[in-house]
C-alpha cells in the first residue's frame, strides 16, 4: 500500500516545484513576503547539502548556526529512530529514561556546581524561564541586557534582544539595554581591549547603579553573542560582569545557545573565560537540531530555592523523548570522535590563519574575529571610515558565494565563518577558497 509520505522521498521532484509549494503555502520568519525567493534544499550529510537539480553546497552557515555534528549523523538518526519504536512522546511530569540521561550528559559539561537542567523547546523558550527563575528567585523585575545581542523572538528573549527586531516587539516589563564590549565598534572611545572592557564595566556599573540595583533580578548575555558578530569578550569582561552580579545580589544568565556544545571549540563557550554564572541556557548544537530542543542548566542555589518553591512554568514538549535521545547520541558522539578538539584545531590552524591571509589580500575586509568554528568577517566600504559594506553589495557577495557552492550566513555587513564542528580541514580550506573568489569578484565588479 502506497504511504501518504511516498511524495517527500519520490526523485520525481524539481527545484521549482518545491519552490512554487513553498511560495504557495509557507509564511518565512523575518522576512517581506512578496521578496522571497528561498533555496531549495533536499538532502544532506556531514558538510554537504543538495537540491533536486543536482547542485550541491558546502554548508559554511551550519543552517542557523546549529549543526554542529553535521546534517544526517547516522549515529543520532539511528538514536531518533529506536526512541521512535519505543515511545515519541511522554508528559513532562513523568521520569523517562533519555530525559534522564540527556540531563546527566549536560549536566558533565557545566561547571561545578549545577544540579538540574529544566528542558524547553528551543533558545528563545530558554531564555524565557530563565527569565522566571531570576525573577521568581530575586523578588525582583528588571532584566539588563546587551544592545548587541539576539536571545530568541518570543515575548522576553526578543525584548531582550539588543537589535532593532525588539522594537515592534516591545510587550514585555522591565527590560534595560547596556553596550557591551565591540573594540572594532567601540563606544568608548577605548585604544584596545584592556580598555575597552574596562570602560565597558564601567558603563555597566553605572546603568545598574541608574537602574536600581534592588530592582534588578537578572544580568543576560551571550558568552560570545553571535548573530551580533561573535563578539569575544576581552580578557576580564565576563568576569567583570560576574562580580556585579555578585556585588548588587542580581542572577547572571549567560546565553549558550548559539556557542555553546563545541561552536567554539570548547564544550560550552564559557570555558574560555573562568566564570561561572547562576543559569545557563542552551539550544541549538546540544543535538544539531535534529529533533527542537533546548534548555537551562541551574546553579545549586536557584535548584535549592525552588525545592521548597512553587516553579511558575512548563511546557507540554518540555524533555521530549525524540528530542532527548538525540542529545544523548549527540554528546556521546561528539566526546567519542574528538568533535570538540577537531572544532578547536580547524579554527586555530586553519580559519583563524585563513582569514588574516584573506584579510591581507583584501581591503574590504575591515577585521576578521572568533573561536573555533564561530568566525565572522566583517565587510567595509573604506578600511579608514570602516564604513560598513552596503546590503546591495553584500547581496552580491552572497549571490557570488552560493554561485560557487557555499552556503553562507550573512548578517548585515559580515559573513559569519560558521560550519559545522566536523567539518574537516580540506572542506574548511575549500570554503575559504571560495570566500577568496567571491571577495575577488566583489571587488572587480565594483571597481567597473
Amino acid at each position: 500500500m502506497p504511504s501518504s509520505l511516498d511524495p517527500l522521498f519520490s526523485n520525481a521532484h524539481a527545484n521549482a516545484d518545491v519552490k512554487r509549494l513553498d511560495r504557495e503555502g509557507v509564511f518565512h520568519s523575518w522576512s517581506t513576503q512578496g521578496t522571497l525567493d528561498p533555496l531549495v534544499i533536499k538532502g544532506g550529510s556531514g558538510c554537504q547539502l543538495w537540491d533536486y537539480d543536482g547542485n550541491h553546497y558546502l554548508d559554511f552557515s551550519s543552517q542557523l548556526v546549529n549543526t554542529n555534528i553535521g546534517h544526517q549523523h547516522p549515529a543520532v538518526i539511528a538514536a531518533i529512530k529506536e526512541q521512535a519504536e519505543l515511545l515519541t512522546t511522554v508528559a513532562p511530569a513523568h521520569a523517562n529514561l533519555a530525559r534522564g540521561e540527556a540531563a546527566k550528559r549536560i549536566l558533565a559539561r557545566a561547571p561545578e556546581g549545577f544540579a538540574r537542567v529544566f528542558f524547553t523547546n528551543a533558545g528563545a523558550d530558554a531564555n524565557e524561564n530563565a527569565i522566571r527563575m531570576a525573577r521568581a528567585y530575586t523578588g525582583r523585575d528588571k532584566v539588563l541586557s546587551a544592545y548587541r545581542s539576539y536571545h530568541g523572538s518570543t515575548g522576553a528573549a526578543i525584548v531582550a534582544t539588543g537589535d532593532y527586531r525588539r522594537v515592534p516587539n516591545e510587550y514585555s516589563r522591565g527590560h534595560v539595554h547596556f553596550f557591551n564590549p565591540y573594540l572594532y565598534r567601540t563606544e568608548f572611545w577605548a585604544a584596545d581591549e584592556a580598555q575597552e572592557c574596562e570602560r565597558a564595566l564601567h558603563h555597566l556599573r553605572r546603568v545598574i547603579e541608574s537602574e536600581g540595583p534592588a530592582s534588578i533580578a537578572a544580568l543576560l548575555l551571550e558568552s560570545i553573542p553571535g548573530t551580533a558578530g561573535v563578539l569575544v569578550p576581552p580578557a576580564g569582561y565576563l568576569k567583570g560582569v560576574r562580580a556585579l552580579a555578585d556585588e548588587f545580589g542580581i542572577v547572571l544568565i549567560l546565553d549558550e545557545v548559539m556557542a555553546g556544545f563545541g561552536r567554539t571549540g570548547r564544550w560550552l563557550a564559557l570555558d574560555h573565560f573562568d566564570v561561572k554564572p547562576d543559569l545557563i541556557t542552551f539550544a541549538k548544537g546540544v543535538n544539531s537540531g535534529y529533533v527542537p530542543a533546548g534548555g537551562v542548566i541551574i546553579a545549586d542555589a536557584l535548584s535549592d530555592y525552588f525545592d521548597e518553591h512553587f516553579f511558575y512554568g512548563g511546557l507540554t514538549y518540555s524533555g521530549h523523548p525524540l528530542a532527548m535521545a538525540a542529545i544523548v547520541a549527540t554528546l556521546d558522539v561528539m566526546e567519542r570522535d574528538g568533535i570538540v578538539a577537531n572544532a578547536a584545531a580547524i579554527g586555530e590552524e586553519v580559519l583563524t590563519p585563513g582569514l588574516a591571509a584573506l584579510a591581507e589580500r583584501h581591503a574590504v575586509i575591515g577585521e576578521t574575529r572568533g573561536l573555533g568554528v564561530f568566525h565572522a568577517v566583517e565587510l567595509v566600504a573604506h578600511r579608514d571610515t570602516r564604513e560598513p559594506l552596503s546590503n546591495a553589495r553584500m547581496a552580491a557577495f552572497k549571490s557570488a558565494l552560493i554561485k560557487r557552492g557555499l552556503l553562507p550566513f550573512i548578517v548585515e555587513n559580515r559573513l559569519h565563518v560558521v560550519p559545522p564542528c566536523v567539518v574537516t580541514r580540506e572542506e574548511a580550506q575549500r570554503g575559504l577558497t571560495i570566500i577568496d573568489e567571491a571577495l575577488s569578484e566583489l571587488c572587480e565588479t565594483s571597481a567597473r
